[in-house]
């Protein structure tokens, strides 16, 4: 989404590092290439105009002018301001009930993912350990229910409904005191939504949060619509006091000026972030780590959380220290892709390690997940025997390989060749550290 704004930032506070020293002049010009950048990539005007005056202010004070190193310095004021535009002052976890049930509203526009997202949502808290609970309040749209009650089970959640005939009030206050009775600890609250904003859709969420008073009321606002999300969000927070934000389609390729704005401009913060389509794809917003991507710095913890979450640590040590033992073989290497392919595109991974964004835009997924399909056909296609020690292997044995792993034997030698490489560098890597052992 940020991918056209870090290559214009970057590229404009790269040509002052390299400076000895920053003149008035050649300042101004510096900030009037931000400002350019940041209305290019659909920040609001207001925004951009306060956001410069601050760096510009900040700058003055820390007297960047004259600094021994004022690129570096001046990075560092830009990237501050960036998190305080996203919220740096606000707690972007979720708010809890002290005691008993905590009470969460979904709301939103229809065709902004809010079934899904509460799904989604239901899904990272059972992983830190609640016990959530979900209510179709969508009487509107039946489709929704059964979305719903489809994602609950694939989830394992238990979702409340009583149908279409029920008043929705009466059904969300059913449902919390269903779940009260039955020692779960989050309602989630899947409400209604309409193509655009009515009396009649605000008037019952108005009803429901003056009903239950929810510790939290969520709008989920897509973040491709540029612009429109500022306005939705803040028609939304006049009405219902929005308590936080999920920005949906966040892997998009939008502009993405709209994440910059909208906290700056309603003041309601960023709370979690769509970035995809499966179940999983929901992550807490954090601002610094959302400005060190912007600025091409990278996001080295998002990468570690991503890895402890989705890979299977054990087997991932194990194929460790074979490698390091020298044992590594194919079975090893097929392990390391099945794990690395839990991590989501290669080039969204790339682009959270400090100084590769450039080299992931590079990167085409399509064809590099059909690689790696490729390669784990052959290797599935291989003998035991075969995958322990692939030297083995004669032209007959490569053309039984490539005709059942619907390949070529170009593309078994090739295997082969870069297999015999990663040994090589394996077998070299245990004998060095084996070096500092003696």
């Amino acid at each position: 989404m940020f991918d056209s704004l870090q290559d214009k930032l970057t590229k404009t506070l790269r040509s002052v590092q390299g400076k000895a020293k920053l003149s008035e002049r050649n300042m101004e010009d510096t900030l009037k290439e931000i400002r350019i950048a940041l209305l290019e990539s659909d920040v609001n005007y207001q925004v951009v105009k306060d956001f410069l005056e601050r760096v510009r202010q900040e700058s003055i004070g820390q007297n960047v002018i004259n600094s021994v190193e004022p690129g570096q310095l001046l990075v560092k004021i830009v990237h501050d301001e960036i998190i305080k535009l996203l919220g740096d002052d606000e707690n972007n976890s979720l708010v809890f009930a002290e005691k008993g049930l905590t009470k969460v509203m979904i709301v939103g526009l229809q065709g902004t993912g809010k079934t899904t997202q509460a799904a989604k949502l239901a899904n990272q808290l059972k992983k830190q350990g609640h016990k959530p609970f979900m209510i179709a309040a969508d009487t509107v749209r039946p489709a929704a229910i059964e979305q719903l009650q489809t994602l609950g089970k694939q989830i394992n959640v238990e979702v409340y409904s009583e149908g279409t005939d029920v008043p929705v009030l009466k059904q969300v206050e059913n449902g919390i005191a269903y779940a009260e009775k039955n020692g779960f600890d989050i309602a989630l609250i899947d409400t209604a939504g309409r193509l655009q904003i009515d009396e009649q859709l605000m008037q019952e969420l108005q009803d429901i949060r003056n009903a239950i008073h929810p510790q939290e009321i969520l709008l989920t606002v897509d973040a491709m619509t540029g612009q429109d999300v500022v306005n939705v969000a803040n028609t939304f927070n006049e009405l219902l006091d929005v308590t936080g934000l999920i920005l949906t389609k966040f892997d998009g390729d939008s502009k993405g000026g709209a994440a910059l704005s909208v906290k700056a401009v309603t003041g309601v913060p960023i709370k979690y972030t769509g970035t995809g389509e499966k179940i999983a794809d929901l992550e807490p917003f954090y601002p610094e780590r959302l400005a060190q991507r912007i600025l091409g710095m990278g996001d080295v913890v998002s990468f570690v959380e991503k890895a402890q979450e989705e890979i299977d640590m054990a087997v991932a040590e194990k194929t460790a220290q074979r490698m390091l033992e020298g044992r590594f073989t194919m079975d090893d290497l097929l392990n390391s892709i099945e794990q690395s392919r839990k991590l989501g595109p290669l080039s969204s991974i790339m682009g959270m390690l400090p100084g590769m964004s450039e080299m992931s835009r590079a990167i085409n997924d399509v064809d590099a997940d059909r690689e790696l399909k490729s390669i784990k056909a052959i290797i599935q296609s291989m003998t035991p025997e075969e995958r322990e020690d692939p030297s083995i292997m004669r032209s007959s044995h490569k053309r039984r390989i490539a005709k059942g792993s619907g390949t070529t034997v170009d593309q078994v030698n090739k295997l082969v060749n870069q297999y015999d490489k990663m040994k090589k560098l394996m077998k070299n890597m245990s004998s060095f550290a084996n070096m500092f052992k003696m």
